[in-house]
C-alpha cells in the first residue's frame, strides 16, 4: 500500500468519525460543504490549484432534532462562509495549515436568542476550529432542502447547491485527496452545482459551479 494511500485512508476514517464530546446533549442532523477547490480530481489539476485555490468555502447543518448545552435546536439550520489565507485542506497533503481563517456565520432567523448562541457554539465544536474567527453573525431566513438528488441551501449572502449524483470514469485518474472540513457521521461526495458567497464582512466573495468539490451526508454530536 502507498504511502498517499495509507494517508488518505486515514484522513477519510477521521472525516467520519463522529464529532468529539462538548456540551450536554445529543444532536443528529444534516450537513453539506462546498469548497472553492476540486475535492476529487486527478493529481494534475491538484498541483494545478495548489494552495492558491480552496481558500473559502461554505458549511451549512441543518438540525433534525437535538439538544446543544441544554437548549433545543429542533429544525434549526446554522451556515458559515469561510475564507482562509491558504488552501483550507492542503495540509493534509504535508503543506502548511491556514494561519488566518474568517467566518460570517448565518443563524436561524426563527431560533431565540438562546438557540442563536447554541448554533454558533454548534457550528464551532463541528468545523474542527474553522468557525473561530467569527467577523459576522446575522440572523436571516434559512433554507435547507434535500432531495433524492440534490441538496440546496439559500441563506442570505451564502448560496449552496450540490448534487447527490457523483459519477466519475475510472479511466480518467481522477481520486479523492480531502476530506470534509467539519465532523461527519456518514460521508458522500457531490458535484457542486453551484456555491457562492457575495457578503463583504469576509474581504472577499467567490461564484463556483459545476465542480467536484463538495460533500453531504449526516453528523451526530
Amino acid at each position: 500500500m502507498s504511502k498517499k494511500t495509507m494517508l488518505f485512508l486515514a484522513a477519510l476514517t477521521l472525516a467520519a468519525a463522529p464529532a468529539v464530546a462538548g456540551p450536554a446533549g445529543s444532536i443528529v442532523g444534516e450537513y453539506v460543504e462546498a469548497r472553492t477547490a476540486e475535492v476529487y480530481v486527478g493529481g494534475c489539476q491538484l498541483g494545478n490549484e495548489g494552495e492558491a485555490a480552496g481558500r473559502q468555502a461554505v458549511l451549512a447543518w441543518r438540525v433534525s432534532k437535538g439538544t446543544y448545552d441544554g437548549v433545543s435546536l429542533d429544525g434549526l439550520s446554522v451556515v458559515a462562509a469561510i475564507a482562509a489565507d491558504t488552501n483550507l485542506g492542503y495540509h493534509e497533503l504535508g503543506a502548511r495549515k491556514p494561519s488566518v481563517v474568517k467566518a460570517a456565520v448565518m443563524v436561524d432567523a426563527r431560533a431565540s436568542d438562546a438557540q442563536r448562541q447554541a448554533l454558533v457554539g454548534l457550528a464551532r465544536e463541528l468545523s474542527r476550529g474553522l468557525v473561530s474567527d467569527i467577523v459576522e453573525v446575522k440572523a436571516v431566513p434559512i433554507a435547507f432542502t434535500r432531495s433524492a438528488s440534490e441538496v440546496e441551501v439559500e441563506a442570505g449572502e451564502a448560496v449552496l447547491s450540490v448534487s447527490t449524483k457523483f459519477e466519475h470514469d475510472p479511466n480518467c485518474g481522477a481520486e479523492q485527496w480531502y476530506s470534509p472540513l467539519a465532523s461527519m457521521s456518514d460521508v458522500s461526495l457531490g458535484v457542486t452545482k453551484q456555491t457562492a458567497w457575495s457578503g463583504t464582512s469576509l474581504g472577499a466573495t467567490w461564484r463556483q459551479q459545476d465542480r467536484k468539490s463538495a460533500f453531504y451526508g449526516t453528523f451526530v454530536y
